[in-house]
C-alpha cells in the first residue's frame, strides 16, 4: 500500500523548461502528470528561482499535498559545476550564471516558502535522470545501469547497484556527452571533414554533436548533397526548423532523415560500447525523444534501438555481449524530476 504521509519533490531545470514531480516515501510516483513551466533563464537567476518555487507550489496544490508532508527536495540542473551547487560554464545557460550558488539560493527560497529548514540535494540532470530510470528497470535486482539520453544535448549517467549516480570528485563525472567520437570508425566519410562543432567548444568532435539534436543541422549540411531531390534544397525554413522536422519526416520513411538517425544510432552505439568497456553495467537504458512512444512509431524505435545495439555489441568483451541488456527508457520527461526526488529520499535516510 502506498505511504502517502511523506513526500519528496524533484525539480528538473533545463535551459528553457522546468519540470516538477514527486514521489511518496515508498518510492512510488505521486503523479505522471508532470508540471512544466518556462525556466526564464534570460531574465536572470532570481526569475529562475521564482519559477522553481512556483512549480513546487503548483505541484503541491494539484496533488493536495501540504508543505508539512514534504521531507526534502532534489534539483536536477545541467553541469558542470565549479563546486557543489555552484554553476560552472554550462553551454545552454547564460554566461552570467557562471559562479551562481543555486544551491544556497534555492534552499533559502524553499525554506521561506515552506516555513521550515528544507533539506535540498542538487546534481547534474543527466545523473538524476539515470537515477529515475534505474529505479524503473532495476526492480531491486542490484544491478548497475548506464543511461544515454539524447535530447538538446546528450545526458549520460552511471548508477551503481545501490541507486546512486557517479558524480566524480569535481562534480563533473559522467559528462560523457563531451567525449570524442572515433570518426574513423563511425564511417560515412565523416572523418574526411572537420569535426562537428559542440557548444562546449572542444574541437575534437564531441559525441553530443553526433548523437543529439544540437548536431542535426550539421548532419543536414553533410548528407543533403547525397539527396538532390530532397525538399530541403528549396526550404525557406531556418536550419533549426529543418532539423526539428527530421523526427517527423523519419516516421514517414524520409530517406535523408533515416540516414541521419541511423548514423546517430551508430554513433551512440559506439559510445555505449566505449562506456561499457570502462563501467561494465548490466543494463544500458536509451532515453530521449527518439524513443518517445507519443512522437515516434514502433517501427522507427525498433530501427533506432537495433542500430545502437548492432554498433555496440561487436565492440564489447565476449563476456559482456550476452549479459548487457539494451532497453528503452520508460519515464520520458519525468525521469529527471523523479530522479531528483529519489535522491532527496536517499539523502534523507
Amino acid at each position: 500500500m502506498t505511504d502517502k504521509r511523506n513526500v519528496f519533490i524533484g525539480t528538473d531545470s533545463g535551459a528553457t523548461t522546468s519540470k516538477t514531480g514527486g514521489i511518496w516515501e515508498d518510492g512510488s510516483i505521486v503523479s505522471t502528470e508532470l508540471r512544466q513551466s518556462s525556466t526564464n533563464s534570460q531574465n536572470g537567476t532570481e526569475a529562475v528561482i521564482s519559477g522553481w518555487i512556483d512549480g513546487v507550489l503548483g505541484f503541491l496544490k494539484e496533488n493536495d499535498i501540504s508543505w508539512e508532508q514534504v521531507q526534502g527536495v532534489g534539483l536536477a540542473l545541467p553541469g558542470p559545476y565549479q563546486s557543489y551547487g555552484v554553476m560552472g560554464n554550462t553551454p545552454n545557460l547564460p554566461a552570467s550564471f557562471v559562479g551562481w550558488n543555486f544551491y544556497e539560493d534555492y534552499k533559502n527560497a524553499l525554506s521561506t516558502a515552506s516555513g521550515k529548514d528544507m533539506d535540498l540535494i542538487v546534481g547534474n540532470d543527466g545523473d538524476f535522470g539515470g537515477v529515475g530510470e534505474a529505479a524503473q528497470v532495476n526492480d531491486n535486482n542490484q544491478k548497475s545501469v548506464l543511461l544515454l539520453a539524447p535530447g538538446s544535448g546528450l545526458g549520460t549517467a552511471y548508477v551503481n547497484p545501490e541507486g546512486i549516480p557517479l558524480t566524480g570528485d569535481n562534480f563533473a563525472g559522467m559528462e560523457g556527452g563531451h567525449m570524442p567520437v572515433p570518426l574513423h570508425y563511425l564511417g560515412e566519410g565523416l572523418d574526411k571533414v572537420p569535426p562537428f562543432t559542440c557548444g562546449c567548444e572542444r574541437p575534437w568532435g564531441c559525441i553530443e554533436a553526433y548523437a543529439a539534436i544540437s548536431g542535426l543541422p550539421q548532419y543536414i549540411d553533410f548528407f543533403l548533397p547525397q539527396f538532390p531531390d530532397h525538399p530541403f534544397h528549396h526550404s525557406t525554413a531556418t536550419p533549426k526548423e529543418n532539423a526539428l522536422s527530421l523526427r517527423g519526416l523519419a516516421q514517414e520513411e524520409d530517406a535523408l532523415a533515416l540516414k541521419i538517425f541511423d548514423t546517430q544510432a551508430r554513433a551512440l552505439g559506439i559510445h555505449a560500447a566505449n562506456l561499457c568497456m570502462v563501467l561494465d553495467p548490466s543494463i544500458v537504458v536509451i532515453g530521449g525523444g527518439l524513443i518517445d512512444p507519443e512522437s515516434t512509431s514502433d517501427r522507427f524505435r525498433k530501427r533506432y534501438m537495433d542500430g545502437i545495439e548492432k554498433a555496440a555489441k561487436p565492440l564489447l568483451w565476449p563476456s559482456q555481449r550476452s549479459k548487457i541488456s539494451f532497453v528503452q527508457a520508460t519515464l520520458g520527461e519525468l525521469s529527471q524530476a523523479i530522479g531528483a526526488a529519489l535522491m532527496a529520499k536517499y539523502s534523507n535516510k
